[in-house]
């Protein structure tokens, strides 16, 4: 169940625009980024794109997309 929540009309646009190039819905766009301004916050020595790529493995081991590492 959603919750109405009042955003700029500037970051609506904003999010109208990249959710069309990154194919996520609005409302998507902006948990996107939300979701990534809490991590950073949270972790703040971590860069944008290591949190991308963490969020990218999670998705990864969570669908069975990955196996363990063979060293040698």
């Amino acid at each position: 169940m959603g919750n109405a929540v009042r955003i700029s009309e500037e970051l609506l646009n904003e999010a109208k625009l990249v959710s069309k190039i990154e194919k996520r819905s609005i409302t998507g766009q902006i948990e996107y980024w939300a979701k990534i301004g809490k991590i950073a916050e949270e972790n703040p020595d971590l860069t944008y794109s290591l949190i991308k790529e963490i969020l990218l493995g999670i998705r990864e081991l969570d669908q069975g997309l990955m196996s363990e590492y063979q060293f040698g």
